[in-house]
């Protein structure tokens, strides 16, 4: 089995997931560090915005899911 860990990322994509992951689990977390380190890797800002944009649209699309009951298939929890 394979998880974000064990894949074989580049820099900027391992700095990339390490970004999405804070900001999804801990968003509180986040310091200037984690700025430095995807601007390390190559992103500019616009890209660290598009980045902190995809992540918290899909973090609010799933919540808006799961708190309707929404299941994969389409259908609510009956």
């Amino acid at each position: 089995e394979q998880d974000d860990r064990s894949a074989d990322l580049s820099a900027r994509q391992r700095a990339m997931l390490d970004y999405a992951d804070t900001l999804t689990r801990d968003p509180g977390a986040l310091r200037a560090a984690d700025m430095q380190a995807l601007r390390a890797a190559g992103l500019d800002d616009r890209s660290i915005l598009d980045l902190n944009q995809t992540v918290s649209y899909f973090a609010y699309v799933n919540r808006i899911a799961d708190g309707l009951g929404v299941t994969v298939d389409g259908y609510a929890l009956s």
